[in-house]
């Protein structure tokens, strides 16, 4: 098989124009920014699919005008657009807004196949809380699709990454049941891990499978902070190749300079 490409974004915390933005920045600029950088590439990816935190605030008018935001772009480039949720996102106002049904307020998961290769999103908010937790309910639902291997392997999309964070002021950010998740996946044809959450890039391994993180499109983190927590103007996502089932991640940066945003003093007394 030829080699696929597809994009990773995540943590884009849109908002509506009418709605207050993160930082007073121009996050809709940011995104265009992104897709603008994919549009140069030599490759067309196969799909863009978006780790979570798509809103800051995650209300309604938010996630209408993300949904249409992302239609354009998704028309503009011919390709399809896949999201997960963040602890940013909230459910109701996602599936009012973005799905166009106000009964729901489930967690959103997923899988689709794409040219043999199997996307796997999964929804690891914990309500009120910056760390992730991957539900019986949806350990059972994907070992259920794991059941069956794909022709190119499988790639799992979360918010929360599963892996040890390198900075102190992130290790209450994390995935809570790793173990449980390495159990799930031992075995599987799972061959890579897509997160968001932690603004800053890193590929790694999580019990033998790639597993990469994202700075993300609305900001970075200075990784090597360890009292407080440094954010920068930043904007960043990762373009993966699969190839041979194996999962490549090439960290691609779309932004010039680094400014500090805010720094929050996480040990101040």
């Amino acid at each position: 098989m030829e080699p696929l490409f597809f994009a990773h974004l995540t943590d884009t915390h849109l908002n509506a124009p009418e709605n207050a933005s993160l930082f007073s920045l121009d996050m809709t600029a940011k995104f265009r920014q992104a897709i603008a950088s994919l549009q140069q590439l030599e490759v067309t990816p196969a799909f863009v699919v978006i780790s979570g935190d798509l809103a800051h605030e995650g209300i309604e008018s938010d996630y209408r005008y993300i949904r249409k935001l992302i239609d354009e772009e998704s028309a503009r480039m011919g390709i399809p657009f896949y999201v997960a949720l963040g602890n940013h996102d909230h459910l109701q106002p996602f599936h009012a807004g973005f799905l166009n049904d106000p009964t729901l307020d489930t967690p959103y998961y997923f899988s689709e196949t794409m040219d043999g290769l199997r996307l796997i999103v999964l929804n690891t908010q914990v309500i009120s809380r910056v760390d992730g937790f991957v539900t019986p309910e949806q350990a059972d639902w994907m070992s259920n699709v794991l059941a069956t291997p794909a022709a190119r392997g499988t790639v799992i999309v979360m918010h929360h990454p599963p892996i040890q964070s390198p900075t102190p002021v992130l290790d209450d950010h994390l995935l809570q049941n790793q173990d449980e998740f390495a159990q799930r996946i031992a075995g599987t044809d799972v061959i890579g891990i897509l997160c968001g959450h932690v603004h800053f890039d890193l590929v790694t391994t999580f019990a033998g499978v790639p597993c990469a993180t994202s700075s993300g499109v609305a900001f970075g983190l200075d990784l090597t902070a360890r009292q407080t927590m440094r954010l920068y103007d930043h904007s960043a996502y990762n373009l993966v190749m699969i190839h041979d089932r194996q999962m490549n991640v090439y960290p691609m940066n779309i932004a010039e300079k680094m400014k500090v945003l805010v720094e929050y003093n996480l040990h101040k007394k």
